[in-house]
């Protein structure tokens, strides 16, 4: 599933890539993927992109008219951007639903599957389109009015962002407690937004705390944080940073919005690394893999305690 870092890293491209142009029509080839499409969605044609934002997993952008178009890349979304020459060998006219049997999409493998999963297509006046592909159709697309974003239902109940002013306090008071273990915690998007499994697993390794150890237990009895989990935080930050530097990892099918995939996952110390030997320096100790609430955690148990 794409993580922060790479969603962010999708919005960037796509700041380069449709910021200021304006829709001409939107191709929707089927009628939803995790929830069904919002039924005015095909009404943003005539809008200009004004903006694009990131909440936690979500991109928002935003539209001249006060509307705000969600989408969430759920386990393998990812748009594809291509200018006026390469979109000009699209079909222009198809159906507006699956209803009917809409023709694949033209793209082919140029953004994978050979078309067949190419569910939006954003045409915009200048010949440019944004082409957003899902095989698994885990994402989500909603469109609201900017007023209504603060209740909107998968936004209202998000934490802070973790590139905020977040800091050891923040989590200590979020984390007083809690039994439940500091991994799962910090998954927990209430918590902090963004976190995700992979991350969470390199933060914790570098903080050299145990994954299984309770949140409780870091936080003093004054409500102050330890001095560890203000480690833990600054590696937090510093794992996310460098993600996004590395423009996300490469994972499964994720890719950018001009196909480039990211690397960071080279630099994994415990993701993925089961039964390897631990990369901190004088350790010795051998990767092990544990299931937490149905997700894999690996991490060292000679140095993470």
């Amino acid at each position: 599933m794409p993580e922060l870092p790479e969603v962010e890293t999708v919005r960037q491209g796509l700041l380069q890539g449709i910021l200021n142009r304006t829709i001409e029509e939107v191709l929707i080839r089927r009628e939803g993927l995790r929830y069904p499409f919002p039924q005015d969605l095909a009404t943003i044609a005539g809008t200009t992109v004004i903006g694009i934002r990131r909440r936690a997993k979500y991109l928002l952008i935003d539209l001249d008219d006060d509307r705000v178009l969600l989408s969430h890349l759920g386990m393998s979304g990812r748009y594809t951007l291509f200018d006026s020459d390469e979109a000009s060998s699209a079909p222009h006219h198809l159906l507006a639903t699956v209803n009917g049997g809409v023709p694949v999409s033209s793209f082919g493998e140029r953004t994978g599957y050979g078309g067949k999963h190419d569910h939006l297509e954003f045409i915009f006046t200048d010949g440019s389109r944004a082409v957003y592909t899902d095989p698994r159709r885990f994402g989500i697309v909603d469109l609201f009015h900017r007023m209504d974003e603060p209740v909107q239902p998968l936004l209202e109940v998000l934490g802070p962002e973790p590139f905020d002013p977040w800091g050891a306090e923040d989590l200590a008071i979020a984390l007083k407690g809690r039994k439940t273990s500091i991994k799962l915690a910090i998954l927990d998007q209430k918590t902090v937004v963004g976190v995700g499994n992979i991350y969470a697993c390199e933060s914790l390794h570098r903080a050299g705390l145990s994954p299984r150890r309770e949140a409780r237990g870091l936080v003093k009895k004054n409500g102050q944080p330890t001095q560890r989990l203000e480690s833990l935080v600054g590696h937090i930050k510093t794992v996310l940073d460098e993600a996004l530097a590395s423009g996300g990892s490469t994972l499964n099918d994720f890719a950018s919005v001009d196909g480039t995939l990211g690397y960071f996952s080279h630099q994994f110390a415990v993701y993925g690394r089961e039964g390897q030997p631990c990369t901190k320096d004088g350790c010795g100790g051998v990767v092990r893999r544990i299931v937490q609430s149905n997700r894999s955690t690996f991490y060292c148990p000679r140095c993470q305690r």
